[in-house]
């Protein structure tokens, strides 16, 4: 179940997904291709329809050659409170 704020960002993501399509002057045949999916698939992906798979985004990301700087911005090294509680890495769980 998709609240309006989780549809508002995927949204917003695959725009910037094909923002970086167009940018790189490359054809959603190209990406299909390079990702190994469907174009179908890629226009949900562009679109922010949430049932394009994760894995599916992450090839498209590779193919567009930006799957490191997504990675990268999701480590918690990378971030302030990160940082500040980097020892909770450690655990096993979250408490």
């Amino acid at each position: 179940m998709s609240g309006y704020r989780i549809d508002r960002e995927l949204r917003e993501f695959g725009e910037h997904i094909r923002g970086w399509r167009m940018v790189l002057g490359l054809t959603a045949q190209q990406v299909a291709e390079r990702a190994g999916i469907t174009r179908s698939t890629l226009r949900k992906i562009e679109n922010g329809e949430s049932g394009a798979g994760f894995g599916n985004v992450a090839q498209v990301l590779r193919a567009l050659g930006v799957l490191d700087q997504v990675v990268s911005a999701a480590d918690p090294l990378n971030s302030d409170i990160g940082r500040l509680r980097a020892g909770n890495l450690e655990k096993k769980r979250a408490r």
